[in-house]
């Protein structure tokens, strides 16, 4: 419990009764780290009328936050060491909160992509912080704070995917810059709440901030979960271009839904079954060639199985997405968690931003919708090669690998 931690991190005043309150925030926290950015997929028809981007301008302007996601992430995790979770999260969310109003402004190009760097770097400096915030504010159970604001993670995925076209969109008049006012919302909640409900606790700095690029766990965490987030992104990027190329409009909103509802199936299923899950190499493997699979279909298959695909790969990708998050705090030591996760993060949105740039630029180039997701699928199958030649190996303290 938080006040059993007071000698680092942050807290909520230190009493047990408030931690319903911390994981609360822990919620709406990882919430904010995708609303932002998943409210783009349901307005591109509207933005490609607007501003006239052709599909590389598309995946560019979908991927950018995750290519500030890997930009950041180093300085992200220098910025925890020096000033504490609580404030890098303060000042990720103030970011978010005004990159995303402020993409509303106009419509214009410029604007647009530079408010979207902003909010990106937010949500990148915002990332570090959990598995930080989790092994402080909840050293014995890492893995429930992990799943807390998986989860949020995953709504903030699934709610601007699946009501912003049908419900958000229309009710705003159809405006895209409205929209984004809109889901600036629920970070500048967070970060009042946040402001007003915690306070900071001095620690000394962490003396290590630079991720161990050395360290092959690091790279195959990284790479893994890279091709994965990569099909995620590319697939919220494509499929609505995609069902107007193939004559079948009416699936992009459907089709969104289902990529991003799926998710919520695959992390109550390592939720309930993690002991068996978390650490281990198959469900990696597994999860990168039903990716593979559900894009050839995507590419391939018939329209009428469009929802279906998208539901698959949005279930594969958030699998490895939750299996992933609560590797940092059991592969190393807990001062090395921020640099860790930092590294690892560098690595998986670097991919999530040239996958979806391949698969458009693959798409420009030939003409083909389905070139797109066929380098989304090559990227599952690597993934899955990958995971199956390597052992993650646990961290223990130094007294317990002395007296193994």
């Amino acid at each position: 419990m938080i006040g059993k931690r007071e000698t680092r991190g942050e807290s909520l005043g230190g009493r047990p009764g408030r931690e319903l309150g911390s994981l609360a925030l822990l919620w709406l926290g990882g919430f904010d780290l995708r609303a932002t950015v998943l409210a783009v997929p349901p307005v591109i028809p509207a933005i490609h009328r607007s501003l006239g981007l052709d599909e590389k301008g598309i995946s560019i302007l979908t991927a950018l936050p995750t290519l500030l996601l890997a930009l950041a992430a180093i300085p992200g995790a220098l910025l925890i060491a020096r000033i504490g979770a609580r404030r890098a999260l303060l000042a990720g969310l103030g970011l978010i909160a005004v990159g995303s109003a402020l993409r509303g402004i106009g419509p214009h190009l410029v604007l647009l992509f530079a408010m979207t760097a902003v909010m990106g770097a937010g949500v990148a400096v915002s990332q570090p912080v959990f598995p930080t915030l989790a092994q402080e504010w909840f050293p014995a159970r890492v893995a429930l704070a992990t799943a807390v604001y998986s989860n949020g993670l995953l709504f903030g995925e699934l709610i601007p995917a699946s009501f912003t076209g049908p419900w958000l969109f229309p009710l705003l008049g159809h405006s895209w810059p409205l929209v984004f006012v809109a889901w600036a919302a629920p970070a500048l909640l967070a970060l009042v709440l946040l402001a007003a409900l915690t306070r900071h606790v001095p620690q000394p700095p962490l003396a290590r901030w630079w991720p161990n690029f050395r360290d092959g766990q690091l790279w195959r965490v990284g790479v893994v979960m890279g091709f994965a987030s990569a099909a995620y992104f590319g697939t919220n990027a494509f499929v609505p271009d995609f069902v107007n190329a193939i004559g079948r409009p009416s699936l992009a909103n459907p089709a969104l839904a289902a990529l991003n509802a799926s998710q919520l199936a695959a992390s109550l299923l390592v939720l309930t079954t993690s002991r068996h899950l978390v650490g281990r190499r198959w469900p990696f493997a597994a999860a990168g060639l039903l990716i593979a699979g559900a894009a050839a279909g995507l590419a391939l298959g018939p329209p009428t199985w469009t929802v279906a695909f998208a539901g698959v790969i949005g279930f594969a990708t958030a699998f490895v997405l939750v299996l992933t998050l609560a590797l940092p705090p059991l592969l190393v030591a807990p001062e090395d968690v921020p640099r860790f996760s930092a590294g690892a993060f560098l690595i998986i949105y670097l991919m999530s931003f040239l996958g979806p740039l391949a698969g458009g630029a693959a798409w420009d180039a030939s003409g083909l919708p389905a070139t797109a997701f066929a380098v989304l699928g090559a990227g599952g199958v690597a993934g899955a090669l990958l995971s199956g030649l390597h052992r993650l190996r646990p961290w223990q303290p130094r007294s317990e690998v002395g007296s193994a």
